[in-house]
């Protein structure tokens, strides 16, 4: 018996995304630290991956019911 039920596809991709979200940011501000205007593209791919973790999120909390709009 497992201990705790595995996570939904929603929120596991929730979770991935957030992790890129991270990572996209680390590598933006590394970027631009170095002063390559390539961050600008880690820019983006983060508020790609932060749009995509609301998503999800919202996602699996309604498949949970708990989301009464």
């Amino acid at each position: 018996m497992p201990a705790s039920p595995a996570p939904a596809p929603a929120r596991r991709l929730a979770m991935y995304t957030l992790a890129v979200c991270l990572l996209s940011v680390a590598a933006a501000v590394v970027s631009f630290v170095q002063g390559s205007w390539l961050g600008i593209v880690w820019v983006l791919l983060a508020g790609l991956s932060s749009n995509m973790t609301w998503y999800y999120t919202r996602r699996a909390r309604a498949g949970r019911g708990s989301v009464t709009e």
